[in-house]
């Protein structure tokens, strides 16, 4: 009994090994699974070399001409951008998160909260409890500080994760800001009974904290893509080829195959566990992408065939749901991936599009915002339209039924200012 409990253990335990480094590597970029796998063959000798093969089956759809769109730089990534990929990663309700999103596009370049949360729960038809658990949400995102109110707020959020906070630190920060602005440490000492060498420490604390998180996420470092995979079309049908870069296979060195030393043959087989791991996690990773850009082509082939303006509304579940795979599996095989298209390198993420209903179907949101941008673009700079207005000429070109809050959504989300900034 003793031993089947142990022999039992074991297996779980390299079960679960082995999953876990799966994961890993199903989150990896290519060039982040080239470098973890330059330092495993660096210590494991029995991998001999790695060889990037490229020959994979290709999966074909029929197609009719392609129509040229804009080109669109998938490698900028925003502060917005950023802090969303974070949402991927904690449990939030599904109704909860466009409320969420609503505020992480209130934030400004600084990552300070523009809006106050009474206009954040009237734009989202919510009440005020509602919008106050998403604030929570985006307070609990990096950099820490993200999300205040105000200075006092941002300082206060960076403070309760340092190992010597303390609670007063909270009340001070938010009631007597100007204390510490004009170092009045005597009355910092009468109101919270603290001695010198405390207000010392804390001010050492204050100091390490950043004034404009928002900074910390900024975009101006360029950023190296490499895709996956490229969809192409051939002979009037689209296909999909790996590139060799994201398919590494393992070669084995024969020389270590019959080893007499019991000592080195213990490591070997260590050794050998740590290899069927990794091969095995390679090739996970390859099928689950595989898997993901095949069902990407298939549910958004009229995105390829006729431009933006038919991108399909899809979601994680969508396709988690037809692959049945979990949504948070399909979360981590498209992060900081690419593909290269005839229209340009994009982050597989793009093909994943929220929407609104419009006469019982759904419209992707980018095709919307693609619609408000014409609108504004086309604008007489000197009388610039106002989110009603635009709402008003979006029913009239395109007869889509949207709500003036969703404009100003959608706007901001475009980094578009308001009318009265527009205004040359």
């Amino acid at each position: 009994m003793k031993q089947h409990l142990v022999q039992q253990q074991t297996i779980q335990r390299k079960l679960n090994q082995s999953l876990i480094q799966s994961i890993q590597l199903l989150q990896f970029t290519s060039i982040e699974l080239y470098e973890y796998i330059e330092e495993i063959v660096k210590e494991n000798p029995l991998i001999e070399e790695v060889v990037y093969d490229s020959d994979m089956q290709s999966h074909s759809f029929r197609s009719s001409e392609t129509v040229s769109m804009e080109g669109m730089n998938a490698a900028e990534k925003t502060l917005y951008d950023r802090l969303k990929e974070q949402l991927f990663t904690i449990h939030i309700p599904e109704d909860l998160l466009p409320i969420v999103e609503f505020g992480i596009y209130s934030l400004n370049e600084n990552g300070y909260l523009e809006i106050t949360l009474e206009e954040w729960a009237e734009n989202c038809s919510t009440p005020l409890t509602v919008v106050e658990e998403a604030l929570q949400v985006i307070q609990q995102l990096e950099p820490n500080g993200v999300g205040a109110r105000n200075l006092g707020e941002c300082i206060h959020l960076q403070l309760r994760h340092m190992e010597d906070y303390q609670s007063y630190m909270e009340d001070l920060l938010h009631n007597h800001l100007d204390w510490i602005a004009d170092f009045n440490y005597d009355a910092i000492k009468k109101e919270y009974h603290i001695e010198s060498d405390e207000i010392t420490e804390l001010m050492k604390m204050i100091q390490a904290c950043n004034p404009k998180p928002g900074k910390l996420l900024d975009t101006s470092e360029v950023e190296y893509i490499v895709p996956e995979a490229k969809i192409y079309k051939e002979d009037d049908t689209w296909k999909i080829s790996f590139y060799n870069w994201s398919v590494p296979k393992l070669v084995i060195n024969p020389l270590y195959e019959n080893i007499e030393d019991k000592q080195a043959a213990e490591f070997l087989k260590r050794k050998r566990e740590q290899l069927n791991w990794l091969e095995g996690a390679i090739k996970y990773r390859t099928a689950t992408i595989e898997l993901v850009i095949r069902k990407v082509v298939e549910k958004q082939l009229q995105f390829f065939e006729q431009g933006l303006l038919h991108l399909e509304p899809m979601t994680l579940k969508d396709v988690a749901d037809e692959l049945d795979l979990h949504p948070s599996t399909i979360s981590r095989t498209i992060s900081n991936k690419y593909v290269e298209t005839p229209h340009g390198v994009f982050a597989i993420k793009f093909f994943f599009q929220t929407g609104i209903k419009q006469n019982g179907e759904k419209i992707a949101a980018i095709v919307i915002k693609h619609m408000i941008k014409n609108v504004i673009d086309g604008e007489d700079k000197n009388h610039p339209l106002s989110d009603e207005k635009i709402k008003e000429i979006l029913s009239e070109q395109y007869s889509l039924e949207i709500a003036r809050r969703t404009v100003m959504k959608y706007r901001q989300e475009l980094n578009i200012p308001a009318s009265y900034k527009r205004k040359e």
